[in-house]
């Protein structure tokens, strides 16, 4: 079933404030704060339906709001030029309220405490630098209701779902990296892992565009980054290169929000549900190399390749085989020139080549996306006060 015509307004207004107080004490840094804000929701959703259903137009007005206050404190510890350590806590208390009688949803209270822990290490005569944190996170939901007509959708067997109260996402992150300078080389490499209890997430109710939020049990991101920048070469060139092995995935069942679909979908060969399958954002290999160089006659020159191994495959077989996407890679140029010293003009091309690569076909982002043709822009620059 499709709708065909859909009305969203929503309009919020926020109230808060913040106030943080900074001192320095022998070797510490020390900072105290506190933030609170007020949320208040208009929210009208109407839906006619020319599917031919014979399904009622109707138009809903809601007005829900929501609070929310945090204390932190953070502290920086420098026994040693070469050791910082550092450690905190942020304290948050969030509440709903002003939900509709008939809404499916129950106003979420709830409140979390984040400690978090750093340090930093650097050995003089190497000056490489060791560092290691370890952090709690907390993210309210948003506050979407439902109610009334479109609540009782959920009783169609074509969509068969339901609502949950969203409750807030809850991160736990620990990550661990080195900087290694080396005659004007900078190496840096580090690796993380967030483990999310009530992902955030979204999907839509059948085949429509219309999105709610929802929450997964638990997702796991983790991967490895590293990057290269090189001194000026014969003071005239520098390249870089960035590149992440991230693997994104998420399971369990939906614990909030729209309750419509299963996390994760049976194995196509052994049917069998996994506990955690890839995001629709996961792709596990992402390189990027470039560089800039100074060109006689007062120009420049930049350019850079970008590597993607390609995202999640909502429809493997449809028609791309296997779990992931197609690789892709594109390349950018950019080329400029001063002319005195008011007058600068300069040109970039995107993805010079023009290859064309899917990089989502989950219906959760409203159809499929490709990545943008060749984009050519020419920028002209005057300075009129030099």
């Amino acid at each position: 079933m499709l709708f065909r015509s859909t009305t969203e307004n929503r309009g919020s207004t926020y109230v808060g404030g913040q106030a943080s107080v900074a001192a320095n004490y022998k070797k510490n840094d020390l900072q105290v704060g506190f933030l609170s804000f007020y949320q208040h929701d208009s929210q009208v959703f109407g839906l006619i339906f020319n599917d031919g259903s014979g399904n009622p137009p109707f138009n809903i007005s809601e007005s829900p709001t929501a609070n929310l206050e945090t204390f932190y404190i953070d502290d920086r510890f420098k026994p040693f030029s070469w050791l910082t350590l550092s450690a905190g806590m942020r304290p948050t208390r969030f509440s709903e309220g002003s939900f509709p009688a008939g809404s499916p949803e129950t106003p979420a209270s709830e409140s979390a405490i984040s400690p978090r822990f750093g340090a930093t290490v650097t050995f003089p005569k190497l000056r490489w630098t060791f560092r290691a944190f370890y952090g709690h996170y907390y993210q309210a939901p948003p506050i979407e209701t439902v109610s009334g007509e479109l609540a009782s959708l959920c009783d169609n067997h074509a969509f068969a779902c339901q609502f949950l109260t969203l409750h807030g996402e809850r991160d736990e992150e620990h990550q661990f990296g080195v900087t290694i300078p080396y005659r004007g080389w900078v190496l840096d490499l580090d690796n993380f892992k967030t483990d999310v209890a009530n992902f955030l997430d979204h999907n839509n109710i059948g085949a429509s565009n219309i999105f709610f939020p929802l929450t997964d049990t638990r997702a796991l991101i983790r991967g490895w980054e590293l990057t290269l920048r090189s001194p000026r070469i014969a003071h005239r060139a520098q390249v870089h290169l960035a590149y992440s092995n991230q693997i994104a995935e998420g399971g369990g069942v939906i614990t909030g929000g729209l309750n419509n679909a299963a996390v994760c979908a049976p194995n196509s060969v052994t049917g069998i549900t996994p506990y955690l399958c890839p995001l629709d954002h996961d792709q596990r290999n992402t390189l990027n190399v470039g560089g800039d160089v100074n060109l006689p006659w007062r120009s420049y020159a930049s350019t850079n390749v970008y590597y993607g191994s390609g995202f999640g495959n909502a429809f493997p077989g449809q028609p791309y085989p296997g779990d992931y996407l197609p690789q892709h890679t594109t390349f950018d140029l950019s080329l400029g020139k001063d002319f005195g010293e008011r007058f600068t003009a300069s040109l970039t091309v995107l993805n010079v080549a023009n290859r064309r690569a899917e990089y989502d076909s989950s219906v959760t982002y409203g159809g499929f996306h490709w990545n943008l043709p060749r984009q050519i822009y020419v920028e002209l620059r005057y300075r009129f006060h030099y």
